[in-house]
């Protein structure tokens, strides 16, 4: 569990990402995480042959096997996200606050307290999902009104839930969707 605690932390640590979206614009901001993104991969890639001060240490501590990629899923996402939803920087920093939070709440809340299952979700727990709605809907509230936060927050929790793929990638880009529908619907 220390290990995953230690991971989360930097999952969310991407929160930079949305202080740094009140200074710079948006373009430089995607263009800041992919030079983050091949900086990782590089990293990663070398670390394999060598020992690199600092990162090596971080690595280890934080990967769960040799061959993981969710770091490239999860900067993929942010940056997705960022392009599509750049029109309306709340709402993509909104979304990107419920990848973040969210998701690591449910992690470490379903994994230390999670006994009940989701439906047709043998390794997911309703802990871990309210725990992500409950945490996504705060951050969320942020940079959004209630309505959207919330109901931005629950698409988050039910991706992180049921998706098929890495949840990195669709969290953010369901949630500022389902965010974008609800300000055109409500006015």
């Amino acid at each position: 569990m220390k290990k995953e605690l230690w991971r989360q932390l930097i999952h969310a640590s991407g929160v930079f990402i949305v202080v740094l979206s009140y200074f710079l614009p948006s373009q430089l901001l995607i263009i800041l995480c992919v030079a983050i993104l091949v900086f990782v991969v590089m990293v990663f890639r070398l670390d394999h042959q060598h020992h690199i001060p600092f990162f090596s240490t971080i690595l280890r501590v934080a990967k769960r096997d040799a061959d993981e990629r969710g770091f490239v899923y999860f900067f993929i996402g942010i940056i997705i996200t960022l392009y599509f939803f750049q029109f309306n920087m709340a709402i993509a920093n909104a979304a990107i606050l419920i990848l973040l939070f969210g998701d690591s709440a449910s992690t470490l809340i379903g994994r230390r307290f999670g006994r009940i299952k989701l439906p047709f979700q043998s390794h997911k727990t309703v802990e871990g999902s309210l725990a992500f709605l409950a945490v996504g809907f705060a951050v969320s509230l942020t940079q959004l009104p209630v309505i959207p936060a919330f109901i931005g927050a629950l698409a988050g929790a039910l991706t992180e839930a049921y998706s098929p793929v890495d949840d990195n990638v669709p969290i953010p880009l369901v949630s500022a969707l389902v965010i974008s529908l609800v300000f055109y619907f409500i006015g």
